[in-house]
């Protein structure tokens, strides 16, 4: 029996990127209430925050400036350099989940004849999986508490934990959701991060550089957070030298928007570092984000090939959050999260010591501020 085809509309589209950008549930319970892959929703809210600007143009339509003869003729233009340019050339060079996410269904080029150009199967362009069942999300949580556990191991390791705990998963299931919540073994390796090769990636640092001082350096990174129904992407901009957490954010999706809105929030209250250090990963890598640090004259430096020493701090910080405040808690709403994750970033700033600053809280560290002066 032939599956109907399901075509939804640009309104119901409007209505699930708008609640997806709200934030107030995680995309496995959006998925679940539109009954609809968490890969969907996640991509119409990309298009929505990306495409919301265009709502505003001030330019003017209303009048024709050629002649219908025209008109259809710099669209068969349009659509011969759209098949030629980016189909023909890239689509040699992609493997079939790339080039499957290569579809744009917005653009006028029709499905099908991107999936020619492609060179995949047309039923693979509207293929819906379901969502998140209630045994991934244990299983997800498993591997979470694994990882921060022994940080170490890869994915075989994970699956022989995993089995000594009574969940028989076969490895490619364990690699497929390491790569899907962020994750991957800490330890000396050839290429930890996939970077999107679009993008310019920016030379490492901070080798050999002693940290003495407050802005000297900042770190980014992005963790994984389970809730009691599905989860969340929480980033973070701490500061090398005092281990403040200057600020956060968190996300239904994995997109660059609420990195962006992060970085914004710590550069407007505490200025620009002179080095700011993330890994490859394509939000860090992306225009839109570097362009923030450039504005601001900050030198940017990413992780170099095996060098897994240079996100401790901030593995640190996922280490403590994870085990003073998640794991004690089953999230039930992404503004609980919010608001619970929220207390404990003032708890770890204000009042939480590190043996490494002497015994000094974060904030105490940052500003200079000493403990037990008179």
């Amino acid at each position: 029996m032939t599956r109907k085809r399901r075509n939804h509309s640009p309104e119901f589209k409007a209505k699930v990127a708008l609640d997806a950008a709200k934030g107030d549930k995680t995309v496995a319970e959006l998925a679940q209430k539109y009954n609809l892959h968490a890969n969907q929703i996640s991509t119409w809210k990309k298009e929505l925050l990306e495409n919301a600007a265009m709502i505003f143009a001030t330019e003017n339509h209303s009048g024709k400036e050629s002649s219908e003869e025209v008109d259809k003729l710099h669209a068969k233009i349009g659509q011969l350099t759209m098949e030629n340019g980016f189909f023909g050339q890239s689509a040699r060079s992609l493997d079939r989940a790339q080039r499957k996410s290569s579809l744009v269904k917005s653009t006028p080029l029709p499905i099908k004849r991107q999936c020619e150009l492609l060179n995949i199967a047309r039923s693979t362009a509207y293929y819906q999986p379901i969502g998140l069942s209630a045994e991934e999300i244990t299983l997800r949580r498993m591997i979470d508490e694994i990882h921060l556990q022994y940080p170490f191991m890869g994915s075989r390791r994970i699956r022989t934990e995993l089995a000594k705990n009574g969940h028989s998963v076969n490895r490619k299931r364990v690699v497929r959701l390491m790569r899907d919540m962020g994750i991957g073994a800490i330890y000396p390796k050839p290429k930890t991060t996939l970077a999107n090769k679009a993008h310019k990636v920016y030379p490492y640092l901070l080798r050999d550089i002693e940290v003495t001082y407050p802005n000297q350096a900042w770190a980014i990174d992005i963790t994984y957070i389970p809730m009691a129904k599905g989860f969340l992407y929480l980033v973070a901009i701490i500061d090398w030298y005092s281990r403040k957490v200057l600020a956060w954010r968190l996300s239904n999706t994995m997109d660059t928007s609420f990195c962006i809105e992060a970085l914004e929030e710590a550069l407007k209250h505490y200025g620009p570092p002179d080095i700011f250090n993330s890994d490859q990963g394509s939000q860090f890598t992306s225009t839109e984000f570097t362009q923030k640090l450039i504005e601001h004259n900050v030198r940017i430096s990413m992780d170099g090939k095996g060098r897994w020493v240079d996100n401790v701090f901030i593995e640190r910080l996922w280490r403590s959050l994870k085990y003073e405040e998640v794991y004690l808690k089953a999230y039930t709403t992404p503004r609980e999260a919010e608001l619970e994750i929220g207390n404990y970033m003032v708890f770890y700033n204000e009042e939480r010591n590190h043996q490494g600053l002497n015994n000094l809280t974060p904030d105490e560290a940052y500003f200079g501020r000493q403990r037990y002066a008179a």
